[in-house]
């Protein structure tokens, strides 16, 4: 095992006293190519090329000598100290922390960023990245190559979003460029790269500083703004408080999902589902459904994308849904989203027959169906009397893991 391992983080200023004191005993320096041209590097010290960092810890953790591991920003932000600290490799490191590269980026445009959400993305989560900015006014993308600013705005077609894009920082290549999400796909970026991704309907930086990193200050709720599946005024037939708490619960949105909500009515479970973190796409045939939608995601301070069209023909250009609620269109448009298979898909019924054809075209697409019957009743608690009362048929569905 390595005597001796340090992490360098670089962000292009000059190297402080601690950091030319470890390299100058290094006897191994991983990093990338910038990083091993540096003139501190000692000219008699292994050097390793940084690709895979499992293979690059394995090797750090057999040298017998001084190791030294350079990497861009703070290497402990999404960085090589995770995986060098793992039980695997058994390493213990010491850390020369810089400014990271997120820290970086929002400082050239400017703008401040504890109220930002900060997300990686790989091929295997771009669109779990995508989601994210689809669902929240500022987010900073750490990127990869395949999971540049170009892939972003494809994925995000139809979602107007302005991108910050951070090319090389701490280079004497370095560049930033402000354009809207739907010409970045025109072009070609240098990597590294740091895009932060602005706007939608929500409010970007509210005057008064939040408490909760990612969360700003417009976004804690007041003291009516608490809860779920709170009772509206305007809830049609089958929307009663208690049956979108149920939908919601068998739902289980959490940042990074898609969720569809497919015939909105006036909003609740979508608002809902866009408050807990979850990217949201409302589809109603009715405009003024619609408006409802938009009105309620406004007052609540969530972002989502209401589509007008009726399923299930609407619902073929749209991306891959994570979890689906069926409020409207019976089994013909169940089986149209279970040939998308998302993870999840709820729906409900007003008579057993409805219930048992939903439930038999869930369960020969291959999902394990569960179905309740609901029953509540509202009370008026100035004379104890029942005020209004639903029955409804609640189905969830989920698709069996693939191992």
């Amino acid at each position: 095992m390595a005597d001796r391992v340090t992490v360098i983080g670089w962000d292009g200023s000059p190297l402080t006293a601690a950091a030319r004191s470890a390299l100058s005993a290094a006897t191994l320096v991983a990093g990338a190519a910038h990083h091993l041209a540096l003139p501190e590097v000692p000219p008699t010290a292994e050097r390793i090329r940084l690709g895979s960092l499992g293979l690059a810890a394995r090797r750090i953790a057999s040298h017998r000598g001084t190791a030294v591991v350079f990497a861009d920003g703070d290497p402990g932000f999404f960085g090589v100290v995770r995986t060098l600290r793992a039980p695997e490799h058994g390493l213990e490191v010491e850390v020369v922390p810089a400014v990271s590269s997120v820290a970086a980026a929002f400082a050239r445009a400017g703008m401040p960023w504890d109220d930002a959400q900060v997300v990686v993305a790989h091929p295997r989560t771009l669109r779990r990245a995508v989601n994210v900015c689809r669902a929240h006014a500022k987010v900073a993308v750490l990127t990869s190559p395949g999971a540049g600013p170009a892939e972003l705005a494809l994925l995000l077609e139809g979602v107007h979003r302005t991108f910050v894009v951070c090319e090389e920082l701490g280079t004497d290549k370095e560049q930033v460029s402000v354009l809207t999400s739907d010409k970045a796909a025109d072009h070609t970026w240098r990597a590294p790269n740091v895009v932060i991704v602005i706007g939608g309907g929500g409010q970007v930086s509210a005057a008064e500083p939040g408490w909760l990193l990612g969360q700003s200050a417009a976004q804690s709720p007041g003291p009516s703004g608490r809860g779920w599946a709170r009772p509206q005024a305007d809830a049609g037939e089958g929307e009663s408080a208690q049956l979108r708490a149920a939908q919601l619960a068998r739902l289980g949105p959490r940042t990074g999902d898609l969720v569809w909500d497919i015939g909105a009515g006036s909003g609740g479970v979508a608002v809902d589902a866009a408050a807990l973190g979850a990217a949201v796409i409302a589809v109603d045939s009715d405009p003024r459904a619609c408006e409802r939608v938009t009105a309620a995601a406004r007052k609540r301070g969530v972002q989502l994308q209401v589509v007008a069209g009726r399923a299930p023909h609407v619902l073929e250009d749209l991306p891959e849904p994570d979890v689906v609620r069926v409020g409207g269109g019976g089994a013909a448009v169940v089986a149209a989203v279970a040939d998308r298979r998302p993870e999840r898909i709820v729906s409900h019924a007003s008579t057993r027959d409805e219930a048992e054809a939903i439930g038999r075209t869930l369960t020969e697409h291959g999902y394990a169906v569960e179905c309740a019957l609901l029953q509540s009743v509202g009370l008026d608690t100035r004379t104890w009397t029942e005020q209004d009362r639903s029955v409804v048929f609640l189905l969830s569905a989920e698709r069996p893991v693939t191992r």
